[in-house]
């Protein structure tokens, strides 16, 4: 059992240390910055099942750290969600596959109510459909998954991740995010306890 669990973290290890750290990075954050902190906009982050997971934990630490951001269930977004997009705002698009149904269908209705809204792909396929649409694309390396059917979304969902984390930092460091603006916006528990007496110090 020991030996499986060492397994999985080396496996998983390796997929974040072979991530193509790429130009989709920079022209993604410089996007960002544009939308959300120059026109007021805010980033509005979806995708399906695990994915949209992720997405969703990408998006709150976004809006934590500064940079207002939502997730977008894609498939709400066909029943009137749709309405939270406004025109200055960036889509930010995790889709494993490249070629997600409900995502493509997301972009087309998105587009439709705003043709110049700009579009954020993570994904592992380079040649999948929606890459065509992206303004930035950040490539995940399309890592084995883990799992022992090779089915289950758990390497890649890892890079994910990792990527998410990856986009939030830069994000933070280009408006000079500090403690104090982050205990303004995180008042309860540890967390807030602990920025605001950064924040002092």
């Amino acid at each position: 059992m020991k030996e499986t669990i060492r397994k999985v973290i080396e496996h998983e290890a390796k997929a974040i240390l072979n991530i193509p750290v790429e130009d989709g990075f920079v022209k993604a954050i410089d996007l960002i910055y544009d939308r959300v902190h120059l026109k007021k906009g805010k980033l509005v982050a979806s995708g399906m099942g695990k994915a949209g997971q992720i997405a969703a934990n990408i998006a709150t630490t976004f809006s934590s750290t500064g940079t207002p951001a939502v997730f977008l269930h894609p498939s709400d977004s066909q029943h009137g969600d749709l309405g939270v997009v406004q025109e200055n705002d960036i889509l930010l698009l995790i889709s494993n596959s490249g070629k997600t149904r409900e995502i493509i269908e997301l972009v087309d209705l998105a587009h439709h109510l705003y043709a110049n809204l700009p579009v954020i792909l993570i994904s592992g396929n380079p040649d999948g459909i929606l890459v065509k649409t992206a303004d930035a694309f950040i490539n995940t390396g399309n890592p084995t998954e883990v799992c022992p059917l090779g089915l289950s979304p758990t390497t890649s969902t890892t890079v994910m991740t990792v990527i998410g984390d990856a986009l939030v930092v830069s994000m933070m460091n280009k408006i000079g995010f500090t403690a104090h603006d982050y205990a303004k916006r995180h008042h309860g528990g540890y967390l807030g306890d602990k920025s605001r007496a950064q924040a002092k110090g």
